[in-house]
């Protein structure tokens, strides 16, 4: 049984920082590209990083790009999402999403094999 786990959320000034975790477990974690979402009250979930199974391609959405940083540990079965200069604007509820390809993620919609739960991030002004 497959499953996605995050933790790291919570709540944060503006300009602060948050480091988000998911554990993965049950599957070939390495063969899989992972992405973060964010879908904020009212909205559509919208991807904002991802990052190939070697680690070697990272990509990030207009709106984050600059400030957040996307990454994994093959060896523990874990992508993370360092959140630095956090915005209002950022308050959402994140989720972590497996997807054997990096395209499959940016499709519209997108083609996600597993969900995560997902973890709120409330950014006060």
């Amino acid at each position: 049984q497959v499953q996605l786990v995050e933790s790291g959320g919570g709540l944060v000034q503006a300009g602060g920082s948050l480091r988000l975790s998911c554990a993965a477990s049950g599957l070939t974690f390495s063969t899989f590209a992972m992405g973060w979402f964010r879908q904020a009250p009212g909205k559509e979930r919208v991807l904002v990083a991802r990052i190939s199974g070697s680690g070697g391609l990272t990509r990030y959405s207009d709106a984050v790009q600059g400030r957040f940083t996307i990454s994994r540990d093959n060896a523990k079965n874990t992508v993370y999402l360092q959140m630095d200069s956090l915005k209002p604007e950022d308050t959402a509820v994140y989720y972590c999403a497996a997807n054997p390809s990096l395209l499959g993620l940016l499709s519209t919609p997108p083609r996600v094999d597993y969900w995560g739960q997902g973890t709120q991030v409330t950014v006060s002004s």
